[in-house]
Protein backbone atom coordinates (compact mmCIF):
# COMPACT_ATOMS: atom_id res chain seq x y z
CA UNK A 1 0.00 0.00 0.00
CA UNK A 2 1.79 3.65 -1.14
CA UNK A 3 2.09 6.57 0.84
CA UNK A 4 0.03 8.89 -2.30
CA UNK A 5 -2.89 6.54 -1.00
CA UNK A 6 -3.82 7.90 1.99
CA UNK A 7 -3.81 11.70 0.45
CA UNK A 8 -6.81 13.35 1.34
CA UNK A 9 -9.41 15.25 -1.28
CA UNK A 10 -7.63 18.61 -0.37
CA UNK A 11 -4.03 16.68 -1.06
CA UNK A 12 -2.76 16.37 2.66
CA UNK A 13 -0.72 13.40 3.24
CA UNK A 14 -0.59 12.42 7.37
CA UNK A 15 2.82 12.17 9.19
CA UNK A 16 1.87 13.21 12.31
CA UNK A 17 -0.38 10.84 15.18
CA UNK A 18 -1.48 11.91 18.60
CA UNK A 19 -2.05 9.14 20.67
CA UNK A 20 -3.83 9.04 24.13
CA UNK A 21 -2.54 6.61 26.60
CA UNK A 22 -5.23 7.56 28.77
CA UNK A 23 -7.90 9.55 29.65
CA UNK A 24 -7.68 9.89 33.50
CA UNK A 25 -5.77 12.39 35.02
CA UNK A 26 -4.85 14.25 38.09
CA UNK A 27 -6.01 17.67 37.72
CA UNK A 28 -9.56 19.16 37.29
CA UNK A 29 -8.87 21.85 34.77
CA UNK A 30 -13.11 23.07 33.84
CA UNK A 31 -12.32 24.14 30.17
CA UNK A 32 -10.69 20.37 29.55
CA UNK A 33 -13.77 18.64 31.80
CA UNK A 34 -15.88 20.40 33.41
CA UNK A 35 -18.35 18.02 34.62
CA UNK A 36 -18.10 15.16 36.86
CA UNK A 37 -15.84 12.08 34.53
CA UNK A 38 -17.19 8.89 33.58
CA UNK A 39 -13.65 7.46 32.84
CA UNK A 40 -13.54 4.67 29.88
CA UNK A 41 -13.44 1.00 31.31
CA UNK A 42 -10.00 -0.48 31.64
CA UNK A 43 -10.48 -3.54 29.40
CA UNK A 44 -11.32 -0.68 26.70
CA UNK A 45 -8.31 1.24 27.01
CA UNK A 46 -5.30 0.32 24.30
CA UNK A 47 -2.75 -2.03 25.68
CA UNK A 48 0.44 -0.40 25.24
CA UNK A 49 1.00 -3.57 22.33
CA UNK A 50 -1.62 -2.70 20.30
CA UNK A 51 -0.69 0.74 20.85
CA UNK A 52 2.94 -0.04 19.27
CA UNK A 53 0.97 -1.48 16.32
CA UNK A 54 -0.84 1.15 15.44
CA UNK A 55 2.75 3.52 15.82
CA UNK A 56 3.87 0.62 13.36
CA UNK A 57 1.13 0.56 10.97
CA UNK A 58 1.31 5.03 10.86
CA UNK A 59 4.40 4.39 10.07
CA UNK A 60 3.83 2.06 7.46
CA UNK A 61 2.11 5.13 5.81
CA UNK A 62 4.37 7.66 6.29
CA UNK A 63 3.83 8.86 9.89
CA UNK A 64 7.29 10.40 11.42
CA UNK A 65 6.23 12.52 14.65
CA UNK A 66 4.13 11.04 17.38
CA UNK A 67 3.08 12.80 20.12
CA UNK A 68 2.05 10.48 23.55
CA UNK A 69 -1.10 12.57 25.22
CA UNK A 70 -3.34 11.60 27.85
CA UNK A 71 -5.67 12.75 30.47
CA UNK A 72 -2.04 12.96 31.90
CA UNK A 73 0.23 9.91 30.67
CA UNK A 74 2.53 9.87 33.90
CA UNK A 75 -0.74 8.63 35.71
CA UNK A 76 -0.60 5.03 33.88
CA UNK A 77 0.98 2.17 35.37
CA UNK A 78 4.80 1.84 33.60
CA UNK A 79 4.69 4.45 31.26
CA UNK A 80 8.37 5.22 31.05
CA UNK A 81 8.70 1.27 30.42
CA UNK A 82 6.20 2.21 27.49
CA UNK A 83 8.51 5.52 26.11
CA UNK A 84 11.52 2.91 26.10
CA UNK A 85 9.81 0.41 24.26
CA UNK A 86 9.25 3.09 21.43
CA UNK A 87 12.33 4.36 21.61
CA UNK A 88 13.75 0.68 21.19
CA UNK A 89 11.41 -0.38 18.15
CA UNK A 90 11.38 3.03 16.42
CA UNK A 91 15.00 4.45 16.97
CA UNK A 92 14.45 7.16 14.18
CA UNK A 93 10.52 8.43 15.60
CA UNK A 94 10.55 12.01 16.34
CA UNK A 95 8.52 11.12 19.71
CA UNK A 96 7.11 14.28 21.36
CA UNK A 97 4.86 14.14 25.09
CA UNK A 98 2.44 16.59 26.24
CA UNK A 99 2.01 16.47 29.93
CA UNK A 100 0.36 18.83 33.39
CA UNK A 101 4.03 18.50 34.76
CA UNK A 102 2.93 17.58 37.82
CA UNK A 103 4.58 14.00 38.67
CA UNK A 104 7.87 14.36 36.37
CA UNK A 105 10.04 16.74 38.34
CA UNK A 106 12.20 13.56 39.16
CA UNK A 107 12.13 11.92 36.09
CA UNK A 108 13.34 14.15 34.14
CA UNK A 109 16.82 12.51 33.91
CA UNK A 110 14.64 9.25 33.18
CA UNK A 111 13.11 10.60 29.89
CA UNK A 112 16.63 12.32 28.17
CA UNK A 113 17.90 8.81 29.26
CA UNK A 114 14.89 6.90 27.20
CA UNK A 115 15.49 9.08 24.41
CA UNK A 116 13.19 11.85 24.68
CA UNK A 117 14.34 15.59 24.17
CA UNK A 118 11.69 17.34 23.72
CA UNK A 119 8.71 18.09 26.25
CA UNK A 120 4.94 20.17 26.23
CA UNK A 121 4.04 21.29 29.25
CA UNK A 122 0.55 22.46 29.74
CA UNK A 123 1.02 25.43 32.36
CA UNK A 124 -2.16 28.27 31.71
CA UNK A 125 -0.78 30.55 35.07
CA UNK A 126 2.17 31.76 36.64
CA UNK A 127 0.32 32.47 39.65
CA UNK A 128 -0.04 30.02 42.43
CA UNK A 129 -2.94 30.21 43.98
CA UNK A 130 -4.77 30.96 40.63
CA UNK A 131 -3.15 27.60 39.29
CA UNK A 132 -5.17 25.82 42.43
CA UNK A 133 -8.78 27.62 41.11
CA UNK A 134 -8.07 26.73 37.53
CA UNK A 135 -6.93 22.93 38.11
CA UNK A 136 -8.53 22.08 41.17
CA UNK A 137 -5.25 20.97 43.06
CA UNK A 138 -2.42 23.08 44.32
CA UNK A 139 0.78 21.49 42.28
CA UNK A 140 2.39 24.38 40.86
CA UNK A 141 5.37 24.32 42.54
CA UNK A 142 5.86 20.94 41.22
CA UNK A 143 5.62 22.14 37.82
CA UNK A 144 7.54 24.72 38.32
CA UNK A 145 10.41 21.69 39.74
CA UNK A 146 9.84 19.96 36.56
CA UNK A 147 10.52 22.83 34.41
CA UNK A 148 13.64 23.67 36.05
CA UNK A 149 14.94 19.96 36.25
CA UNK A 150 13.75 19.49 32.27
CA UNK A 151 16.27 22.17 31.08
CA UNK A 152 19.07 21.85 33.49
CA UNK A 153 18.85 17.99 31.82
CA UNK A 154 18.88 19.63 28.43
CA UNK A 155 15.25 18.83 27.36
CA UNK A 156 13.72 21.28 25.09
CA UNK A 157 10.28 22.50 26.88
CA UNK A 158 7.17 24.24 25.24
CA UNK A 159 5.10 25.84 27.92
CA UNK A 160 1.30 25.29 26.16
CA UNK A 161 -1.44 28.16 27.50
CA UNK A 162 -4.93 28.11 26.73
CA UNK A 163 -5.23 31.96 26.46
CA UNK A 164 -8.66 33.11 28.18
CA UNK A 165 -9.64 36.65 28.15
CA UNK A 166 -10.74 37.16 31.53
CA UNK A 167 -8.77 34.37 33.01
CA UNK A 168 -4.97 34.86 32.26
CA UNK A 169 -4.43 37.52 30.10
CA UNK A 170 -3.07 39.90 32.69
CA UNK A 171 -0.53 37.45 32.84
CA UNK A 172 1.13 38.37 29.11
CA UNK A 173 4.07 40.46 30.87
CA UNK A 174 4.88 37.33 33.42
CA UNK A 175 5.18 35.00 30.41
CA UNK A 176 7.26 37.07 28.55
CA UNK A 177 9.75 37.33 31.04
CA UNK A 178 9.94 33.86 31.32
CA UNK A 179 10.75 33.32 27.82
CA UNK A 180 13.20 36.17 28.30
CA UNK A 181 14.53 34.67 31.49
CA UNK A 182 14.95 30.52 30.18
CA UNK A 183 15.36 28.98 26.88
CA UNK A 184 11.89 27.68 26.42
CA UNK A 185 9.07 28.36 24.01
CA UNK A 186 5.83 29.78 25.64
CA UNK A 187 2.72 28.97 23.51
CA UNK A 188 -0.77 30.83 23.70
CA UNK A 189 -3.85 28.42 22.30
CA UNK A 190 -7.02 29.98 21.53
CA UNK A 191 -9.60 29.37 23.79
CA UNK A 192 -11.70 26.33 21.32
CA UNK A 193 -15.27 25.04 21.57
CA UNK A 194 -14.60 21.65 22.17
CA UNK A 195 -17.51 19.00 22.34
CA UNK A 196 -17.97 18.17 26.00
CA UNK A 197 -16.90 21.45 27.36
CA UNK A 198 -19.70 23.99 28.80
CA UNK A 199 -17.24 26.27 29.87
CA UNK A 200 -16.31 28.23 26.21
CA UNK A 201 -17.92 31.54 25.71
CA UNK A 202 -16.45 33.53 22.73
CA UNK A 203 -16.12 36.71 25.43
CA UNK A 204 -13.48 34.59 27.04
CA UNK A 205 -11.26 34.38 23.61
CA UNK A 206 -8.58 36.29 23.75
CA UNK A 207 -7.29 36.14 20.21
CA UNK A 208 -3.45 35.13 18.81
CA UNK A 209 -3.98 38.65 16.76
CA UNK A 210 -4.53 40.36 20.48
CA UNK A 211 -1.28 38.74 22.24
CA UNK A 212 0.49 39.64 19.21
CA UNK A 213 -0.72 43.62 19.42
CA UNK A 214 -0.68 43.83 22.92
CA UNK A 215 3.15 42.12 23.29
CA UNK A 216 4.22 44.89 21.35
CA UNK A 217 3.53 47.05 24.40
CA UNK A 218 6.21 44.85 25.89
CA UNK A 219 8.67 43.74 23.53
CA UNK A 220 9.64 43.16 19.50
CA UNK A 221 9.27 40.01 17.82
CA UNK A 222 10.04 38.50 15.14
CA UNK A 223 9.33 35.98 12.95
CA UNK A 224 10.58 32.43 12.74
CA UNK A 225 10.27 30.29 9.47
CA UNK A 226 8.83 27.31 9.94
CA UNK A 227 11.72 24.26 9.58
CA UNK A 228 9.38 21.58 7.87
CA UNK A 229 5.67 20.49 7.54
CA UNK A 230 5.82 18.86 11.28
CA UNK A 231 6.68 21.66 12.49
CA UNK A 232 3.05 22.48 13.97
CA UNK A 233 0.90 25.04 13.62
CA UNK A 234 2.43 27.84 15.96
CA UNK A 235 3.36 30.77 14.79
CA UNK A 236 6.64 31.48 16.44
CA UNK A 237 8.43 34.85 17.44
CA UNK A 238 12.15 35.45 18.71
CA UNK A 239 11.88 38.29 21.59
CA UNK A 240 14.07 40.92 20.98
CA UNK A 241 15.78 40.14 23.96
CA UNK A 242 16.56 37.09 26.37
CA UNK A 243 16.92 33.50 25.92
CA UNK A 244 13.11 31.79 24.54
CA UNK A 245 10.46 32.63 22.26
CA UNK A 246 6.89 33.41 22.15
CA UNK A 247 4.19 31.41 19.88
CA UNK A 248 0.70 31.89 18.93
CA UNK A 249 -1.54 29.28 18.09
CA UNK A 250 -5.11 30.11 16.16
CA UNK A 251 -7.40 27.36 15.58
CA UNK A 252 -10.52 29.90 15.72
CA UNK A 253 -9.33 33.54 14.42
CA UNK A 254 -6.74 32.02 11.30
CA UNK A 255 -7.04 28.40 11.07
CA UNK A 256 -3.99 26.30 9.62
CA UNK A 257 -6.70 23.58 8.52
CA UNK A 258 -5.41 23.57 4.56
CA UNK A 259 -2.13 21.80 6.40
CA UNK A 260 -3.05 19.81 8.78
CA UNK A 261 -0.98 16.48 8.38
CA UNK A 262 -2.49 14.83 11.73
CA UNK A 263 -4.55 11.56 12.83
CA UNK A 264 -6.21 11.51 17.01
CA UNK A 265 -6.26 8.12 18.65
CA UNK A 266 -8.14 7.85 21.89
CA UNK A 267 -7.17 5.93 24.78
CA UNK A 268 -10.08 3.36 24.17
CA UNK A 269 -8.59 3.16 20.31
CA UNK A 270 -10.65 5.30 18.09
CA UNK A 271 -9.61 7.38 15.22
CA UNK A 272 -10.14 10.74 15.19
CA UNK A 273 -9.10 13.01 11.57
CA UNK A 274 -10.19 16.33 12.83
CA UNK A 275 -10.63 17.98 16.64
CA UNK A 276 -13.47 19.57 15.62
CA UNK A 277 -15.17 16.76 14.32
CA UNK A 278 -17.55 13.88 15.91
CA UNK A 279 -16.89 10.97 13.63
CA UNK A 280 -14.50 7.92 15.31
CA UNK A 281 -13.37 5.50 13.34
CA UNK A 282 -12.77 2.06 16.01
CA UNK A 283 -10.08 0.02 15.42
CA UNK A 284 -9.89 -1.47 18.90
CA UNK A 285 -11.86 -4.44 17.39
CA UNK A 286 -9.65 -4.63 14.50
CA UNK A 287 -6.64 -4.28 16.90
CA UNK A 288 -8.52 -7.36 19.06
CA UNK A 289 -9.50 -9.78 16.40
CA UNK A 290 -8.07 -12.90 15.76
CA UNK A 291 -9.05 -12.59 11.89
CA UNK A 292 -8.09 -9.22 10.88
CA UNK A 293 -4.73 -8.09 10.88
CA UNK A 294 -2.51 -4.94 9.56
CA UNK A 295 -3.99 -4.48 6.15
CA UNK A 296 -7.33 -4.34 7.45
CA UNK A 297 -6.12 -1.84 10.19
CA UNK A 298 -4.22 0.00 7.03
CA UNK A 299 -7.24 -0.03 5.22
CA UNK A 300 -9.18 1.75 7.67
CA UNK A 301 -6.70 4.45 8.32
CA UNK A 302 -6.29 5.39 4.45
CA UNK A 303 -10.62 5.23 4.24
CA UNK A 304 -10.50 8.27 7.22
CA UNK A 305 -7.66 10.03 6.34
CA UNK A 306 -8.97 10.60 2.80
CA UNK A 307 -12.24 11.41 4.38
CA UNK A 308 -10.58 13.88 6.52
CA UNK A 309 -12.71 17.28 7.14
CA UNK A 310 -11.88 20.78 6.73
CA UNK A 311 -12.16 21.37 10.52
CA UNK A 312 -12.70 25.17 10.19
CA UNK A 313 -16.13 24.73 8.71
CA UNK A 314 -16.91 21.93 11.60
CA UNK A 315 -16.04 24.91 13.67
CA UNK A 316 -17.83 27.55 12.24
CA UNK A 317 -21.26 25.98 13.40
CA UNK A 318 -20.28 25.11 17.12
CA UNK A 319 -21.69 27.33 19.98
CA UNK A 320 -20.94 27.25 23.59
CA UNK A 321 -24.47 24.93 23.41
CA UNK A 322 -22.54 22.08 21.91
CA UNK A 323 -21.89 20.55 24.48
CA UNK A 324 -21.94 16.82 23.54
CA UNK A 325 -19.68 14.45 22.83
CA UNK A 326 -16.37 13.82 24.43
CA UNK A 327 -14.47 16.01 26.83
CA UNK A 328 -10.83 16.83 25.82
CA UNK A 329 -9.44 14.56 28.48
CA UNK A 330 -10.89 11.42 26.87
CA UNK A 331 -10.32 12.89 23.18
CA UNK A 332 -6.25 13.50 24.25
CA UNK A 333 -4.62 16.19 24.39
Amino acid sequence: MSHSACLDRFGRRISYLRLSVTDHCNLDCAYCSPERREHIPHSHILRYEESLELIEAARQLGVDKVRLTGGEPFVRRDFLGFLSRIMERFPDIDLRLTTNGTLIADKMRQLKDVGLSKLNISLDTLDRQRYARLCGRDLFPEVWRSIVNGLREGIRIKINVVAMRGVNDDELPDFLDLARRYPLDVRFIEFMPLSGSCSWERSRVWSAREILAETGEYARLAPVARSDANSGPARMYELDSGHGRLGVISPLTDHFCASCNRFRITSDGKLRTCLFSDREYRLLPILRSDKLGREALLRVLCQAARRKPLGHEILQQKTAADCGGRNMSAIGG
